[in-house]
């Protein structure tokens, strides 16, 4: 028997309580008031245990964000379920597709999400990732000089929208108020109402 492994107990079923109680913890209490003793206890493991697959507390959060950071990069870079068109008619499809699933990742993994999205210090660099795909989408569909007529800098635009997003996951999606399909359909009106006079 391992050492700290409780007896008869499955490995990677104790890695897996430990990080699901984390979740849970640092979401709840946040990092600096969760314990790696509170995550044992809510496991139901030994501390021993704990440190067969952590070093540390800030090791267990950087798992937590990589786990979260993955899942995003995921759906950002996941290809459309169908062949989506040049142009600005083609970058507003999209966008309204890639949010839609980044609605629904978050909803699915709201703990985390809260984790990796809101508080930790590398939430700010998913955030500036999100920014930088959602401007190479707008080049890459070649729909730059469409977006002119907004009299407004791309990277300003496209960080109001991150803005917005964020504090309309906090005000709306994870309070259940609007639904994956239907925040991301508001923020696409909200940002390009004007593309449909060119759509």
């Amino acid at each position: 028997m391992a050492r700290g492994r409780k007896y008869n107990s499955n490995g990677e079923r104790s890695k897996q309580l430990l990080l699901e109680k984390a979740i849970e913890l640092f979401s709840d209490k946040g990092y600096h008031h969760t314990k790696i003793s509170d995550i044992v206890k809510a496991a139901n493991v030994t501390q021993p245990t704990f440190y067969l697959y952590f070093k540390s507390k800030d090791a267990l959060y950087n798992d937590l964000n990589s786990q979260f950071q993955s899942g995003f990069l995921e759906v950002m870079s996941s290809k459309p379920a169908e062949i989506v068109e040049n142009g600005l008619r083609g970058f507003v499809t999209l966008l309204e597709q890639k949010l839609l699933s980044l609605f629904v990742y978050i909803i699915e993994n709201p703990k985390l999400s809260k984790i990796g999205f809101f508080e930790s210090e590398q939430s700010h660099l998913v955030k500036t990732q999100l920014t930088q795909q959602l401007i190479h989408l707008i080049y890459l569909h070649d729909c730059d000089k469409d977006l002119q007529l907004y009299s407004v800098d791309i990277k300003i635009m496209i960080d109001c929208l991150v803005g917005s997003m964020e504090r309309l996951i906090v005000t709306n999606l994870l309070e259940q108020k609007r639904l994956p399909a239907e925040l991301a359909n508001d923020i696409v009106q909200l940002y390009f109402w004007k593309t449909k006079e060119v759509i």
